[in-house]
């Protein structure tokens, strides 16, 4: 087993985050959780200085991985601006901005797991800023992973309808092949654990 690390895991507390930080627990790790409640380091993902102070308050930790981010599904016909920068601010510039300042602070060995997901490659009705969104953040990856500094890596998790999740989604989902949640949690123990960067992971 790969050595113990320090983890700061944003949005613990959704279906993902919790398959994720019992995961990571599970393989011995040290997890922090970040989000606007209920969590050891409160965090407004979306507010730059809030990320600013957590990782002040954190300290050297070994790897972020972010199961949180937020947009707007609407029909094509009915989105407005603030629909699509509601989309962008909330999923993409939020997670481009943990990688960004982390890489000022975090340790030379440091990772970054991010989320995505099956739209960026499969879109469907009323996600069309869903998937700019997922594709932004996986394009953002395989980019940013060539620039880290030191042997920092990057990754995203990209995962299609979770079984669990089947009752509230599987309507919009018609078709698609469901995978119980912990797949996707094995993912991010695949990009905290290993070695590569600038790769997507598709569950």
């Amino acid at each position: 087993m790969n050595a113990k690390k320090k983890v700061v895991l944003v949005g613990a507390r959704g279906t993902l985050g919790r398959a994720v930080h019992s995961a990571l627990r599970e393989r011995g790790h040290e997890v922090l959780t970040a989000s606007r409640k209920d969590a050891d380091v409160l965090l407004d993902i979306t507010d730059p200085e809030s990320i600013r102070a957590m990782y002040e308050t954190v300290g050297e930790v070994d790897a972020v991985a972010c199961a949180a981010g937020s947009v707007p599904w609407r029909p094509l016909a009915e989105l407005t601006t603030a629909d699509v920068r509601a989309g962008l601010e909330g999923k993409a510039v939020s997670q481009i901005e943990l990688v960004r300042q982390g890489a000022l602070h975090l340790p030379a060995h440091a990772s970054y797991t991010l989320i995505t997901g099956i739209l960026a490659r499969e879109p469907l009705l009323t996600g069309s800023v869903a998937a700019l969104v997922n594709g932004a953040v996986e394009a953002f990856v395989k980019a940013a992973a060539i620039e880290l500094p030191g042997r920092q890596r990057v990754n995203a998790v990209s995962p299609t309808v979770f079984e669990e999740s089947l009752d509230a989604y599987g309507d919009a989902f018609a078709g698609f092949d469901a995978v119980p949640v912990a797949r996707a949690a094995h993912a991010y123990v695949k990009s905290v654990e290993g070695h590569q960067t600038g790769q997507v992971f598709a569950v």
